[in-house]
């Protein structure tokens, strides 16, 4: 696979560090855990979408775009990454927020919202959930086209094939970090959204012929959707990479048993994952994202889906500015792990 013939803006510089948990392996007992840190991607406090954003942006400043437009939940760490970009790069940004949980979404409100007023959104509209986004996104950009604008449009997460081969990059940098740390991983564990981060993980991890099984845990949707929708994806990213032959059937593996009531509504053993880790490892992780798919890894662990002996990676994909809007979800947790 030959990234370099994509072009690409680099918002960060070098790898992401990848950490090898020692005190959160010692309270399990189980597997060797490590983590790859990309909440240390560019635009601080990074997050997964910076590595799509290189790639997008360097698309969207090729066709002559002066705005971007594009779509997330209330607290959307995709809208708040996009915004940093398109203010990196002196474009306009145009947000679309969907308010999946009615009434949730507050201009005054902190985390991610406080940071778009914050970088100066230049719009934002809310619309009800399950809103159609592509169309909604429509009519923002046929405004902008009216005012005499080029706008380019982002979808959901940054998540098409060619948002998708930012992780492509990130299993090859997650194999040579391997190599050099003396690290084969035996299972690598990833959020499963809207898709991009786990499609481009799997298609770079299996088209270099790694042999690591990777697992997305859900934090939306049940396998039935979330598993067609991750192929699709992946199958668009091989396309795109030249790749002829076809993916195994079985590449994609997603676990949904960690869902909860639903996206952005909290679990015990979201709580229980966050908490943990901060008071282990004094590592943070948000509540929508990482914090659902760290409990998941942990419960699979529990299970002895890896055992003593080998060891796994947690891919962190950032997100951690929504944790301070929803403190409040962490007021009764215990004060010891």
């Amino acid at each position: 696979m030959n990234l370099a013939r994509f072009p690409r803006r680099r918002y960060t510089q070098g790898p992401t560090p990848m950490e090898f948990l020692p005190r959160l392996t010692a309270l399990l007992g189980g597997p060797e855990i490590w983590i790859k840190r990309d909440d240390f991607l560019g635009f601080f406090p990074g997050g997964n979408k910076t590595r799509k954003l290189e790639f997008l942006l360097a698309d969207a400043l090729a066709q002559g775009a002066d705005a971007l437009v594009t779509c997330g939940a209330v607290q959307s760490n995709h809208c708040r990454l996009t915004l940093a970009a398109a203010r990196k790069e002196g474009l306009e940004c145009h947000l679309v927020i969907e308010e999946r949980v009615p009434g949730s979404y507050s201009h005054h409100a902190s985390g991610n919202n406080f940071l778009f007023n914050l970088m100066g959104v230049d719009s934002l509209r809310v619309v009800p959930g399950k809103s159609d986004m592509a169309s909604e996104m429509e009519v923002t950009a046929a405004e902008l086209r009216r005012a005499g604008k080029k706008p380019y449009v982002i979808p959901g997460g940054g998540s098409n094939a060619l948002g998708a081969l930012g992780y492509v990059a990130c299993a090859e940098e997650i194999l040579a970090q391997s190599f050099e740390k003396g690290a084969p991983f035996d299972r690598i564990f990833t959020t499963s959204g809207s898709a991009g981060t786990h499609a481009g993980l799997a298609v770079g991890l299996w088209g270099n012929r790694s042999g690591i099984p990777l697992t997305g845990i859900n934090i939306s949707r049940p396998n039935s959707l979330q598993v067609p929708i991750v192929e699709k994806l992946a199958a668009e990213t091989a396309s795109l990479l030249g790749i002829e032959d076809a993916l195994p059937r079985d590449l994609i593996s997603c676990e949904d048993g960690y869902v909860g009531e639903g996206y952005s509504l909290p679990t015990k053993g979201m709580i229980d994952a966050v908490t943990l880790l901060a008071r282990t490892e004094s590592i943070l992780l948000d509540p929508v994202y990482t914090g659902k798919a760290f409990a998941g890894m942990l419960d699979l662990l529990r299970q002895g889906v890896c055992g003593k002996g080998e060891r796994v990676l947690f891919v962190h994909t950032g997100g951690i500015p929504a944790l301070f809007h929803y403190q409040s979800y962490f007021e009764g947790a215990a004060r010891t792990v």
